[in-house]
């Protein structure tokens, strides 16, 4: 598996906790920016993980801001990625079970950082429950 991840300066700091896990699980990762704590505009982060995802240069990817939120905005607006904005472990799995999500979005002002890193995992090793019932609907969502 290999991840693309981003975020502007108020996820910066998760970003790079979130890089020490991916290092340390052995999982090859791309990071897409910011390379500091300067201001800089989520969007354009957004779209360079979401492009690199539907390019398949990438199998996922990790977009973390303040709250989660922008990025996940961001992020939908490209055709093929279904991003999931994740606060609780239960989403995290249920997001990849059910949604084949492909991109995670997280927020560093509104996540403890161990819960944080918890969703990282969860999300990373659940499966798309490939069911009838759950590619209708992914189909749907991209119609």
């Amino acid at each position: 598996m290999k991840i693309a991840i981003g975020s502007d300066h108020g996820g910066f700091n998760y970003k790079n906790k979130i890089k020490e896990y991916l290092t340390s699980s052995g999982i090859v990762f791309v990071d897409a920016g910011t390379y500091s704590l300067a201001a800089c505009d989520y969007p354009e982060i957004a779209h360079k993980v979401a492009g690199m995802v539907v390019a398949g240069e990438v199998d996922r990817g990790i977009l973390i801001c303040g709250t989660g939120i922008g990025m996940s905005i961001a992020a939908n607006k490209t055709v093929g990625i279904r991003a999931a904005l994740c606060s609780d472990t239960f989403s995290a799995r249920a997001t990849r079970e059910h949604n084949d999500s492909n991109i995670l979005c997280l927020g560093e002002r509104v996540l403890g950082e161990g819960l944080m890193l918890d969703i990282v995992k969860i999300w990373l090793e659940t499966p798309f429950s490939q069911g009838e019932r759950h590619q209708k609907r992914i189909s749907m969502i991209e119609k």
